[in-house]
């Protein structure tokens, strides 16, 4: 079956005259019309286009050209803006809004020749951590249980029910790790900087990340060159050579050395430990050594991360405001009320206490006592980071403190649902590259293996999880009705 096969499996048929791109899309838009009603995945369906695109792929190969994404479908996340698309965010306050571009990672993986076959639904501008503050409403996320949750984006749900080969997405505080590692798929983040974030909807500008949801560390190192690079229109982007992904996947893993965070077990459950260390077992087989190392600091990067997330967030929605584009209240009565129904009215909750701690946090007389000390401790750990580095290759832990958890579990407590990105912040707040592979499944459900290497490392993160997916199968079994 079509869906079934990786990226570079698609890509010989599609260069072997096997199959058409034409037909592989046609083959994924009846699999969507399928299967999206019941998951809810989708925000917007672009069909027309979608066959569009991928007859002009046709048409680039018959006259010679060829390359590992060209006719390839993929499905974006509905926060980076698609010329002439609807880019909505997961908000009503931008449930009209048509970008008049293209973000840089839409650009160059249009250019590569991928067809865009929809946008997929998030939640409300990515804030929340379950894809339930979405004004669209939840995903399911088709792993075993029709009300688990998706996990932040349904982007990974999608790729994991094989909806498009691969996706992309956004990390923020571990938007692309943790829905990666929920719905059995891989999910990698690159160092801040290494991808454009131009053209994509901020959330918290020093920490959000574009990246890639696929079904192997094999198939995100393809889609990944594509997208990494140089962009003068993002002030961040990082002026540095790009390494080749693919071509440093096989190389051996004898003398890498692994470093197995210590306070990413002090109170995960047994079972979840027990896959993990299932992992090392394999690591060790293949060569690399592992050693326990500590990050003092780690445990305060939720508190860290829900101060200086807020604060970016506020700044950055404040320009949504009913005037210039997106949601506008109906018969304003006065500028001030112009400003504060159309917020009011197209902010959900979620988004609207972020932006609310952030005001506060960013306030006078509170700037020192909060952001100020939360700036501090982010240094701090960023330290620690730096110091492990110079011990060990990598770092190796959880992604996720439990399975996806049911529709609804979390929504009203807030504080627990923060606490679920407690092994996926630390990498944000320093910057790194980390990534989720799938190594086993509790009670049904998938689990993630968290790697998390040095800034610029995601070479040597990529030919880790494929050494491992080389050696075991998770990343090749199906969510049961999603065959």
């Amino acid at each position: 079956m079509l869906h079934t096969l990786s990226i570079g499996e698609l890509g010989r048929s599609l260069n072997s005259g096997q199959i058409s791109s034409v037909e592989l899309t046609r083959h994924f838009l009846t699999r969507i019309e399928r299967l999206n009603p019941a998951m809810n995945a989708l925000i917007t369906l672009t069909a027309e286009q979608a066959l569009a695109a991928a007859a002009a792929a046709d048409a680039r190969r018959a006259a010679g050209e060829q390359g590992p994404l060209l006719g390839i479908p993929l499905i974006h996340k509905d926060i980076f803006c698609t010329d002439g698309v609807r880019t909505s965010c997961g908000s009503r306050m931008l449930d009209n809004f048509i970008a008049p571009y293209d973000a840089t990672v839409v650009a160059r993986l249009k250019a590569a020749g991928t067809v865009m076959l929809g946008k997929a639904n998030m939640d409300e501008f990515a804030m929340g951590s379950s894809n339930e503050t979405s004004y669209y409403g939840p995903v399911k996320n088709g792993t075993s249980c029709a009300d688990a949750s998706a996990g932040v984006m349904s982007a990974a749900a999608a790729t994991a029910a094989r909806l498009a080969p691969f996706a992309t997405g956004t990390d923020t505080g571990g938007s692309i790790r943790q829905p990666a590692a929920l719905t059995g798929v891989t999910g990698v983040k690159p160092t801040y900087g290494r991808v454009s974030r131009y053209g994509m909807i901020a959330f918290a500008s020093s920490l959000d990340q574009a990246g890639v949801f696929a079904h192997s560390a094999a198939d995100a190192a393809i889609v990944l060159q594509a997208m990494a690079g140089f962009d003068p229109r993002d002030s961040t982007s990082i002026d540095a050579p790009v390494p080749d992904y693919p071509a440093a996947l096989e190389k051996p893993l004898t003398g890498l050395k692994i470093g197995l965070l210590r306070e990413f077990f002090d109170d995960l459950e047994a079972r979840n430990s027990a896959l993990i260390h299932d992992a090392l077992k394999i690591y060790r087989s293949l060569g690399a050594e592992t050693v326990e190392v500590s990050l003092p600091h780690l445990p305060l990067s939720v508190p860290t991360y829900y101060v200086v997330a807020p604060a970016e967030c506020s700044s950055n929605l404040s320009r949504f405001d009913g005037v210039r584009f997106g949601y506008r209240c109906e018969s304003p009565k006065d500028l001030l009320d112009l400003y504060t129904r159309s917020r009011g009215e197209g902010f959900g909750a979620e988004v609207k206490r972020r932006i609310m701690t952030g005001t506060y946090v960013l306030s006078a007389g509170y700037f020192d006592a909060y952001y100020l000390k939360a700036q501090k401790v982010r240094r701090l750990i960023t330290d620690d980071f730096r110091a492990a580095f110079a011990h060990v290759d990598l770092l190796i832990g959880p992604t996720t403190p439990t399975p996806a958890f049911a529709i609804g579990a979390k929504i009203n407590d807030p504080v627990t649902m923060y606490l679920n990105d407690i092994y996926t912040i630390g990498a944000n707040l320093a910057g790194l590259p980390g990534l989720s592979l799938p190594c086993g499944f509790v009670e049904g459900l998938p689990m993630g293996l968290q790697l998390i290497g040095p800034h610029f490392s995601e070479s040597k993160l990529l030919n880790a999880a494929h050494r491992f997916q080389e050696a075991t199968d998770w990343h090749r079994r199906s969510p049961r009705g999603y065959e």
